[in-house]
């Protein structure tokens, strides 16, 4: 069935002047589709030392946990021992790999439960951050019209969304709100398309998208990097910022789980795609060059033999559903650039990994400039009006994790890393 999809989907790229729906896809990026693929392996060259000691340290930690049979040195690490189904991020395996034991916890879970927040409260304070850059309060039809929890009276899909129905300012986000510390964060982050939307919903509906489709969603995880300890004390949902290494440290790898770990699995999903819609993968090679790409980018094998009877691509929804998925790798990089601008806007002083922009004006300023401009312009010009660069570049990443590299360094000191 998935054959005869890409035979569909390349006969109608071919229709509209495309060799392959790759190429198609590809053509999206104000630039040639080889030229994208060299920048998307440009990208991945600046963060790949970084994964590699993140790999490095997590295969030592698991092979201590599962035995150095399993888990063999110099090789890749088995992709169900990873906390998640596909391996893509890593954050359900923290406990194994937490670097300080019995730190103080970051987690607001709880302050939020005793302080009695419920999903409208939650929201709000997630307004609150905009509007304290300076940006307009959400309008009433977003209160009347969004879903904050699950209706008991239906069936409808959780997983959250944000939406402008009659891009028309028609603002609303849809989920099934949980009073917890990672749900206040996919409110930051869902907040962040919506204000998009806000802000360029006059402009002709041609242009009413990103940038280009990493800047949507880089948006909203930009802002999320803002949620510091020193931004949750402020808004009263800590009482401590963490003063100490060791806390910074595990918090650091907590993200890196999630935000690094995800680097590699989100380039090789279209490069699988790329191959198989050119036909330099035909079908009976679908599920071997899969995991040829899992080796190389991520260093995970698969747990047990696999041959052309099974189809592991299409357990990911992005894959038969034939959603694009580029845009959030590029999103996970484009993140930090934006945040480092916003903090350079801000006049931040000291370490990147601490700067918060709440409060600051100048820096919501230099956002709305370019998220003013949605797609009216090529994303090179998008991206100069916030941070003054015409290129991606992953430095700001890698900057923002700097404390983390150092300790890894040490940490792996006499492993031989890669696989």
């Amino acid at each position: 069935m998935y054959s005869r999809m890409v035979s569909l989907s390349n006969e109608g790229a071919r229709e509209i002047g495309f060799s392959d729906l790759g190429d198609l896809w590809r053509s999206g990026y104000d630039m040639s589709p080889e030229a994208f693929e060299k920048e998307t392996d440009r990208l991945w060259d600046q963060v790949k030392p970084l994964y590699e000691q993140v790999h490095c340290y997590v295969r030592a930690q698991l092979a201590k946990r599962y035995g150095p049979e399993k888990v063999k040195a110099q090789a890749p690490i088995p992709a169900h021992l990873l906390g998640n189904m596909w391996a893509q991020e890593w954050a359900n395996i923290y406990p194994l790999v937490e670097p300080f034991k019995n730190q103080p916890s970051l987690d607001v879970t709880a302050a939020l439960q005793r302080q009695k927040y419920d999903s409208i409260k939650m929201v709000k304070l997630g307004e609150s951050f905009f509007t304290s850059l300076g940006m307009n309060p959400l309008p009433g039809s977003f209160w009347k019209n969004s879903m904050f929890q699950k209706p008991q009276d239906r069936e409808v899909v959780c997983h959250a969304s944000a939406w402008d129905v009659t891009f028309n300012n028609d603002l609303r986000i849809k989920m099934c709100i949980k009073i917890d510390e990672e749900d206040l964060t996919t409110i930051h982050h869902e907040l962040g398309h919506n204000y998009y939307y806000n802000h360029y919903y006059k402009l002709p509906v041609l242009f009413q998208q990103g940038a280009n489709d990493g800047f949507h969603e880089a948006i909203g995880d930009a802002l999320t990097l803002s949620i510091t300890p020193d931004y949750l004390k402020q808004v009263g949902l800590l009482q401590e910022v963490p003063k100490d290494d060791k806390g910074l440290i595990n918090l650091q790898m907590k993200e890196a789980l999630e935000k690094i770990a995800f680097l590699p699995f989100g380039r090789l999903m279209d490069q699988w795609r790329w191959d198989v819609f050119s036909g330099k993968v035909k079908p009976g090679e679908y599920n071997q060059h899969w995991w040829r790409l899992r080796e190389k980018y991520q260093g995970v094998s698969a747990p047990v033999a696999r041959s052309e009877a099974d189809f592991d691509p299409g357990a990911k929804y992005h894959i038969p559903a034939n959603v694009p998925y580029m845009r959030y790798f590029l999103a996970r990089i484009l993140q930090f650039q934006f945040h480092r601008a916003m903090c350079e806007a801000a006049d931040h002083r000291g370490p990147l990994h601490q700067c918060s922009i709440f409060g600051n004006k100048a820096a919501g300023g230099k956002l709305s400039s370019m998220l003013a401009l949605g797609a009216s312009k090529p994303w090179p010009d998008a991206l100069h009006a916030l941070t003054g660069q015409r290129e991606m570049d992953a430095s700001a990443l890698v900057q923002y994790f700097e404390p983390l590299m150092k300790w890894l360094g040490e940490q792996n000191r006499g492993q031989t890393c890669g696989w």
